[in-house]
């Protein structure tokens, strides 16, 4: 298992003094899990493994013990003032052997529950999403963060998963009212809070602090299992044309100015180019207010006959959707706020606001509620059926939306993240072009989950890095069936450059889809060109993404996977945060760095193929150091099976076969992510 460098921290604020006891709870010749008490009134769980002792979690304080007693597999202590603490042990096999132990407090809401980790020297996966990914996540900071889906810091997804590179993971109950502390109380750890407070419900009868610890031998058969377990996996994949050519959205490029025209020059535009297509999307306003549902006659007169013509040059269309109704936008508000469909608060307000309320106010749907689903999804099949539409973008579906601390139906210790699930789910129906941008236990849906809008700059600021960290990341929380945002970013600062509009979507290429917005001949000849070559290497590879995809529904396995995922116990590849891959055997490293035209790069274990410079059969673990490269190449590596002394000219003739594409010259960076 190697060293579990963690430490957790059980605290109710208050030491008593008891007598000295260990209880063993699990015991092989392996591995041994006890519960070890002192007579400071700690209170540790320890794992002997292989001769190497780890203390997995310390109980700091407890006061006035009431009851104590172990009987098979759990351990459990009562306290008074009806705070209570179990420990329970499982060993599994599938599809890994390891042991799964749950921690299980239980409290009145009036008792803040903390539990802190130490960080250690362990690279961490998992956590939020997030507008700075760093990644691993262990460099992020948060002071008690809640921790629900919100649009503030692209926490589109936040699933309650932590994984170390050790072999350990932690999942949190979805009942618990969980903020997280992390290199702030304690530097160089993690506190989690359950704590029952905005934006979760007063109303909770009972406050919990609830998670599973996970041990493994390493982080893939820790993740395995999880998946298997806890996370799932998806019961299916989107379109394979949405997978083989790009997405053309009117987004980025031209805002709200859309209508006919607009979109139909856009469309003309891109054959004239010669760019394949799988769907434009009409993106904005569209509708005569927001959440009419009703086309705007005055930008589109007949968008039956819109969407007939771009069907004409090759497309499938789809329509931009929300769940938002803005105040004015009548009837459909009033009535909709009538007939108890929009989010109250328990303040009894419907009125919040989202990015187009112009200056008023709005409402979110309240997706909790069976008849209101209905209602939403008819009125869009309705629209369907009327102009021809293929399916649609759904955005938001964040939490945040809410007027304050919301009252939804359904089970009050799950709310508020329930109103994420139950708004995918209702509109993940739409069939394989949908796509959506939240999530929360929705990994099974086989649809695309689209990142949070990029900025178009180089920097961790939600820039081209975050690309990769936040694919890496949704991965690495089950979420492997990824939709990258719009190549170039979205431009809310202006237009992407033209150097780093190229490098973006070389970074994309061999991610699962690539949608445009912002457009090559905007820029150059060259751009056009460069270009091209991606978005045909991205369609030569189509057949590999897609056998991905068919692992990621029959195994649970990432799509983009880290580096480390094929070489779990590489000290060196469980740090990598700017490579990633494609299944298990091809390894890409963009260039993401502004004016770089080399980099290094890190291959595992194995012999790769290199696409770029050389077509050199490489041997690994190695670093290639200053890898050259120019602003029309990406470096790109394919394991494969062929001997070959490393380095060797020629050697790699029948490796060549196991490729899609001839090589490529390869592009090189270089960055030191421990400068952040």
């Amino acid at each position: 298992m190697g060293r579990l460098y963690v430490f957790t921290a059980l605290a109710l604020c208050a030491i008593a003094n008891v007598r000295s006891a260990t209880h063993t709870i699990y015991s092989t010749t392996a591995l041994t899990v006890t519960v070890d008490d002192d007579s400071n009134g700690e209170i540790r769980l320890i794992a002997v493994k292989n001769g190497v002792q780890t203390v997995l979690s310390t109980s700091m304080g407890r006061r006035n013990e009431t009851r104590r007693a172990l009987v098979a597999s759990r351990f459990e202590i009562s306290f008074s003032n009806n705070i209570t603490l179990s420990i329970t042990n499982e060993k599994v096999t599938t599809p890994r052997e390891g042991v799964v132990l749950t921690v299980t407090w239980q409290a009145p809401t009036s008792t803040r529950l903390v539990d802190c980790i130490d960080l250690g020297s362990s690279n961490w996966y998992g956590g939020p999403q997030q507008k700075q990914q760093y990644w691993p996540i262990e460099k992020l900071k948060f002071k008690e963060y809640s921790y629900v889906t919100k649009e503030a810091d692209n926490c589109g997804i936040a699933e309650p998963y932590w994984l170390s590179s050790e072999g350990l993971f932690y999942f949190f109950d979805k009942k618990v009212p969980l903020f997280v502390d992390q290199n702030n109380a304690v530097q160089n750890g993690t506190c989690f809070i359950a704590q029952v407070k905005p934006p979760y419900s007063s109303k909770r009868a009972q406050n919990y602090l609830i998670y599973t610890i996970g041990i493994f031998e390493n982080a893939r058969q820790a993740h395995e299992y999880a998946v298997y377990k806890i996370l799932k996996k998806p019961s299916g994949y989107p379109n394979e044309r949405m997978v083989t050519y790009p997405i053309w959205s009117t987004w980025a490029r031209y805002k709200q100015d859309v209508n006919h025209e607009v979109v139909l020059q856009f469309a003309d535009e891109i054959v004239k180019r010669g760019f394949p297509n799988c769907q434009l999307e009409i993106d904005d306003l569209w509708e005569i207010c927001y959440g009419s549902l009703t086309i705007d006659v005055n930008r589109f007169p007949s968008m039956l006959a819109t969407v007939n013509s771009l069907k004409s040059k090759g497309f499938n269309v789809t329509v931009w959707a929300h769940p938002f109704i803005n105040k004015g936008c009548e009837p459909w508000y009033t009535d909709a706020k009538n007939l108890g469909y929009l989010v109250t608060s328990e303040a009894n307000s419907v009125e919040t606001s989202w990015w187009n309320d112009n200056g008023t106010t709005a409402a979110y749907i309240d997706f909790t509620k069976p008849a209101v689903r209905e209602w939403y999804v008819s009125r869009l099949v309705q629209l369907q059926r009327q102009h021809g539409i293929d399916s649609y973008k759904f955005d938001g579906g964040e939490t945040s939306w809410s007027p304050g601390v919301p009252v939804l139906q359904g089970d009050i210790d799950l709310q508020p993240e329930t109103i994420t699930a139950d708004y995918v789910r209702a509109v993940a129906s739409f069939g394989s072009l949908v796509e959506v941008r939240s999530g929360y236990g929705t990994q099974d849906l086989p649809i695309f989950v689209r990142m949070i809008d990029k900025d178009s700059f180089w920097t961790f600021d939600n820039g081209l890095p975050t690309l990769i960290t936040t694919l890496l990341q949704m991965n690495m929380n089950g979420y492997t069936l990824v939709l990258p945002d719009m190549i170039g970013g979205n431009g809310y600062s202006g237009a992407p450059s033209r150097e780093l509009f190229i490098r973006w979507l070389q970074a994309n290429t061999f991610m699962p889809s690539m949608q445009f917005s912002y457009v090559p001949w905007d820029y150059d000849n060259e751009t056009i060109a460069i270009s091209k070559k991606f978005v045909d290497l991205h369609t030569q590879y189509a057949p590999e993404i897609i056998k991905a995809l068919q692992r990621a529904v029959s195994e649970g396995a990432p799509v983009n996977a880290p580096v480390w995922w094929v070489a779990p116990d590489d000290r060196t590849a469980l740090a990598v945060w700017d490579e990633y891959l494609l299944g298990e055997n091809i390894l890409v490293a963009p260039v993401i760095v502004e004016g770089a035209t080399s980099r290094d790069i890190y291959l595992p274990a194995g012999n790769w193929l290199d696409r770029g410079n050389t077509s050199n059969i490489i041997q690994g673990p190695t670093w290639l150091r200053g890898y050259s490269a120019g602003l029309a190449e990406l470096p790109f590596f394919v394991r494969t099976n062929a001997t070959a002394e490393p380095g060797a000219a020629g050697a790699p003739a029948a490796a060549c076969l196991l490729v899609l594409v001839g090589t490529l010259l390869s592009i090189v960076h270089k960055f030191q992510y421990d400068t952040l």
